[in-house]
């Protein structure tokens, strides 16, 4: 690897009349997100020009986003999405969601700082503005990265917090919903997967049954993500993935935003879940949804 070579090449394929498209996939999408800082830096000093506002005065839509979110640092990434999903048109919760609900607190602290750095308010501050009732708390109690992240189970606690589960919805009338935040936002992963076990032998379904039947709108959503992080991440993004492309038209915010935030984290295991899941490759999804540059980058960013 060559920074300084890549700089020159990305250079060349934007110099002078029309823009080589496939160069700049080919040289983006066989490095790595450190890799493409190392380029950008090298870019600016060997070439004299900002390479990110190279990119944007040359590429447009979607692939230009795709592009301009493979040259950002991955938290940087994800603190100017959280941003766009509180300060744009309206409020885009699955965004707060998705990411809140999937970062490991490490992630969700560099965040943090990030976002504070950048946008000289807290990320708290700004869904506290954006958002509100139940919801609202658990968007708060997810950004505050403060999940128990140990291997140990509590046995007797399980059956107390499966428990506590039943009776804070299925078995009375109206749903205490605080009891649910509590335990689900907190506890760590092996724990929940015990009292999920539990919860199933005490209410006859699934928790995510419960949380369907006893809640609604955005607050059934994130406690479902939490859920489904916890059981199994890769298959939560797959699910995402799938649902930004079936029907008609397609929710390009949160395909763009999986394929590039989770492309070095867990592509390949998403890839086979979605297969699982859906009987069709994420390839071939991708392949009848897109097109153009739009579709040949993320193709590239899928892999196989």
């Amino acid at each position: 690897f060559s920074a300084e070579q890549e700089a020159q090449a990305l250079r060349k394929a934007m110099k002078g009349l029309g823009t080589d498209e496939d160069a700049i996939i080919e040289i983006l999408t066989k490095l790595n997100v450190s890799q493409r800082q190392q380029v950008l830096i090298t870019y600016k000093s060997s070439i004299g020009r900002d390479l990110i506002d190279d990119l944007k005065s040359e590429l447009s839509g979607n692939f230009e986003r795709v592009i301009i979110g493979m040259m950002t640092p991955t938290t940087m990434y994800d603190v100017h999405e959280l941003r766009r999903a509180v300060k744009g048109a309206g409020t885009d919760e699955g965004c707060l969601i998705e990411i809140l609900a999937s970062r490991t607190n490490e992630e969700i602290r560099r965040i943090n700082e990030n976002y504070k750095c950048q946008y000289g308010c807290t990320l708290e501050e700004d869904i506290v503005s954006d958002t509100s009732s139940l919801f609202r708390r658990v968007l708060v109690s997810l950004a505050t990265g403060n999940r128990d992240e140990g291997m140990y189970v509590d046995d007797a606690l399980a059956q107390q917090d499966a428990q506590c589960l039943y009776e804070a919805g299925e078995k009375k009338w109206g749903t205490n919903e605080v009891q649910f935040m509590a335990i689900l936002c907190t506890r760590n992963r092996c724990h929940l997967l015990r009292v999920f076990d539990v919860y199933r032998g005490i209410a006859n379904k699934d928790i995510t049954d419960s949380i369907k039947s006893e809640m609604s709108g955005d607050l059934e959503d994130a406690l479902l993500a939490v859920v489904k992080c916890v059981r199994n991440k890769p298959a939560y993004f797959a699910e995402r993935l799938y649902k930004s492309m079936k029907g008609s038209g397609t929710d390009d915010n949160t395909l763009i935003r999986v394929m590039v935030s989770r492309s070095e984290i867990d592509m390949l295991d998403i890839r086979r879940e979605f297969l699982t899941m859906y009987g069709k490759s994420l390839y071939s999804f991708i392949k009848g949804d897109c097109s153009g540059d739009y579709r040949k980058v993320l193709l590239r960013l899928c892999g196989g």
